[in-house]
């Protein structure tokens, strides 16, 4: 359980928010804030399977998460093993009703992996990712949301591509996003009227590309991120919030990083656009 921070007044808060956005412009030597990344020299060799962490957040989005989760069971890996890590807080009853459901289910090659956190450091998403970084024991961790979905052979042509790269961050090129869908669409109906373990419907997605590692995708060298954690050497990224914060944090990680991403052909990644932000509109307490 994380100790709790005095917030800063609204004014430093957003000083800090420049301040750091515009570091990660390059306005700012970068070795002032992390490590030296150029220690790391390759990556050392996997016996057998590779293993691949994904971490995710969840904070009023159950309808969504559970098409996540959803396709690991419907597409399971067969050639990587994967730590499927979701940040939550137990006063969101719904995800908490989720996970209790896929939690129970033993899908070879795949380990369900809840963490549990108090709501103000769940809406601040670097914090999270950090506690992940600097744990994790998986040889690359996937930075990503819970909107994006791992169909087909996605998660195993991934593997394939990350055994002995030496590449610090990496990402697909591109992904199938879905319609700007409202709440009352069928594809969230089925969450309450069919069950929690339904796939989507491919047709409805088209095709969407990347120029460099975005926030919801986001996959690091497990040294790496140990190393660095996620941002962890800015601690303004890691304090309780009330709100869910936007994400600038993502810039500052690449920056951090030194390298916008490596890019690679890989299909098989969706993403549900939706209307409904559950993320924004509701304020959890933070104790001073």
């Amino acid at each position: 359980m994380p100790s709790d921070k005095k917030p800063v007044s609204p004014v430093a808060d957003k000083a800090l928010e420049w301040f750091y956005r515009l570091a990660a412009s390059g306005y700012i030597p970068r070795r002032w804030f992390g490590p030296d990344f150029s220690s790391l020299k390759g990556l050392t060799e996997v016996d057998g399977k590779l293993t691949l962490e994904i971490v995710s957040h969840c904070w009023n989005y159950a309808n969504i998460i559970t098409y996540q989760l959803g396709s690991l069971v419907l597409f399971p890996p067969r050639e990587i093993n994967v730590i499927m890590t979701v940040f939550f807080t137990p006063e969101d009853r719904e995800t908490r009703e989720v996970l209790e459901y896929y939690g129970q289910k033993n899908i070879p090659g795949v380990t369900w992996n809840w963490r549990a956190l108090p709501g103000p450091y769940l809406l601040r998403r670097a914090y999270g990712r950090n506690l992940a970084a600097k744990n994790t024991r998986a040889d690359w961790i996937f930075f990503t949301d819970c909107d994006v979905l791992f169909r087909e052979k996605s998660l195993d042509l991934l593997g394939k591509q990350l055994r002995d790269r030496e590449d610090l961050l990496v990402y697909p090129r591109y992904h199938m996003v879905s319609e700007l869908l409202s709440n009352d669409d069928p594809l969230f109906e089925d969450y309450k009227t069919r069950g929690m373990l339904r796939d989507i419907e491919p047709h409805r997605f088209y095709r969407e590309e990347r120029n460099r590692a975005v926030g919801a995708f986001q996959i690091v060298r497990g040294d790496a991120a140990r190393l660095g954690g996620y941002c962890d050497s800015v601690r303004y990224y890691h304090r309780p919030v009330k709100r869910w914060r936007k994400t600038y944090e993502d810039r500052t990680f690449r920056w951090l990083l030194g390298t916008q991403g490596t890019m690679l052909e890989i299909p098989g990644f969706y993403r549900i656009r939706h209307t409904h932000k559950g993320r924004k509109g509701k304020k959890v307490g933070v104790n001073p």
